[in-house]
């Protein structure tokens, strides 16, 4: 079965930068067909989508909180797709997941255009 594993996370300062990593396993279709997506859930809050890349690594989306700070990026060779977190805020504390979404394109952060999650990496900002 598909698996993406999430690495990365950890305690850093206000102020600071993180860079997450999604490593993915056994597509059953080539990696690169599919958009691949970044969120994350705060304690007592609702999943919200973060970011979003298409399959080519073009177009690209992010919520509004975290634009000018936060960067996807993917490499289709290695499977994995990447978050640079810089100026990194206490909001932003949560765990992040990696979700692979049905198709080639991002436009929605709807929780059923995604059909597999990793198991979260947790990030913590704080000082």
């Amino acid at each position: 079965q598909l698996q993406l594993v999430e690495s990365g996370g950890g305690l850093v300062q206000p102020g600071g930068s993180l860079r997450l990593s999604c490593v993915g396993s056994r597509f059953t279709l080539d990696y690169y067909y599919y958009a691949m997506g970044w969120f994350r859930q705060a304690p007592g809050k609702e999943r919200e989508g973060v970011a979003c890349i298409s399959n080519s690594g073009g177009p690209t989306m992010y919520v509004d909180s975290v634009k000018g700070r936060f960067t996807i990026s993917r490499d289709n060779a290695k499977k994995t797709v990447y978050l640079q977190m810089n100026n990194l805020k206490p909001e932003d504390t949560a765990v992040y997941y990696c979700a692979k979404r049905r198709g080639p394109l991002c436009s929605t952060f709807a929780y059923n255009a995604y059909d597999y999650w990793g198991q979260g990496t947790q990030v913590t900002v704080s000082s």
